[in-house]
């Protein structure tokens, strides 16, 4: 496997450029690199007005989004005249470990990818402020959440979901082959390059929705990025898309991304999330609904005792009703609404990024080369193995 298709971007507005892997309502305390407890006190946050002057060069406009990582401005770089989007990192021993850590990762993205052929946001400087880790980076538009949101979570169509999931695997492909896993892939975490849209009556919704104009994506947030030499924590990724492995306590790699990208895939096509919960066995029993029973291997080889003798893991009724998981879950092929092949090229992938079992997963290298996307491959993308690219 060589060359990944090339895709063409711009560099326009970004409402937010992601938040931590685990929410404030989940059942984890986020922790640095080194195991250290995070602090999300308040006045960890630097305090700035609008026209303050960060380096002598980047002019703050405008805050853009906040989160317990700390908080991201609108600036204009003076030297360029250009809009920019400056995250500025809570002034916490952790919050800088993981500034730090985002920012090498972002140092190698750039180095190996310099003509900026796959779908990762670009860094442009960072500097310290005031104790706090600020990472410029390239303005972007909105999530693709923050999009479904102002759409009345109205969902992406087939042909859409192609175009964007293309880009992203491609990313994340490039990630992967450079001994690197994400592991915050949510759709808070995928931004659209432009943010410009039209407005279109929808026959379905009985109103005007929102048609962007351009599909093309970046993935952000590299604050919990891990090279496979680097320790990793038993507990990552965002409640919703996190991989089965990692609830039971397997021990992960790269494929949880895939699991996440799976999730994500299934959100674009339904307008909604998957797995609405924040019980993991809870999490587990929707899964089973979805895909069938995990298997039993799995439940065996768990470090996790309250699973280890969950089967089926459905039946416990003390943290959630049965009735929940039958009002929001069914199994995938049940999903389906119109049959056409692309639709079922789609689940037939969706099929193999969901296994249980990561020896059965699909990897992004394999993904790229489904039926799915055989629309958008033409002969110049096919390869040879020369950009094969290893990072640090």
């Amino acid at each position: 496997m060589g060359n990944l298709p090339d895709d063409n971007s711009v560099q326009l507005e970004s409402p937010c450029l992601g938040d931590n892997p685990v929410n404030a309502d989940d059942d984890a305390v986020q922790k640095s690199h080194n195991g250290k407890r995070c602090g999300d006190e308040e006045d960890g946050h630097l305090v700035y007005h609008v026209g303050l002057v960060l380096k002598e060069r980047y002019e703050a406009v405008s805050t853009l989004g906040a989160g317990a990582f700390g908080k991201v401005l609108k600036c204009i770089d003076r030297d360029t005249n250009e809009h920019v989007a400056v995250k500025i990192l809570k002034n916490t021993e952790c919050f800088g470990e993981v500034a730090m850590s985002e920012i090498t990762v972002l140092e190698e993205i750039n180095s190996l990818d310099d003509d900026n052929r796959f779908a990762c946001v670009r860094m442009l400087d960072w500097f310290e402020h005031k104790g706090h880790i600020c990472i410029v980076l390239e303005l972007l538009g909105p999530s693709t959440y923050e999009f479904l949101r102002q759409n009345k979570f109205l969902p992406f169509s087939v042909e859409q979901i192609r175009h964007m999931a293309f880009q992203i695997f491609r990313a994340v492909c490039f990630l992967h082959r450079n001994k690197l896993t994400h592991t915050d892939l949510k759709p808070e975490n995928i931004l659209f390059v432009c943010s410009d849209y039209d407005l279109e009556y929808n026959n379905e919704t009985g109103c005007e929705v929102r048609k962007l104009r351009s599909l093309d994506v970046k993935v952000v947030d590299f604050g919990t990025a891990i090279f496979d030499h680097e320790h990793h924590e038993s507990l990552v990724s965002t409640r919703h898309y996190r991989a089965p492995e990692v609830i039971l306590d397997l021990g992960w790699n790269q494929s949880c991304d895939v699991w996440s990208l799976g999730c994500i895939l299934m959100e674009f096509y339904l307008g909604h999330t998957l797995f609405p919960t924040h019980d993991s066995q809870e999490h587990l029993a929707m899964m089973e609904k979805f895909l069938g029973p995990i298997p039993s291997h799995l439940l065996k080889e768990t470090r996790k005792q309250c699973f280890a003798h969950g089967e089926p893991l459905s039946c416990n009724e003390q943290s959630y009703s049965d009735g929940y998981i039958e009002k929001h879950c069914k199994p995938l092929k049940q999903y389906m609404r119109c049959g056409t092949e692309e639709e079922v090229q789609l689940f037939d992938l969706l099929t193999w990024m969901l296994q249980y079992d990561v020896t059965r997963r699909i990897t992004m290298d394999e993904a790229l080369w489904h039926p799915f996307f055989n629309p958008l491959r033409t002969q110049k993308h096919r390869c040879s193995t020369d950009t094969h690219v290893v990072l640090g």
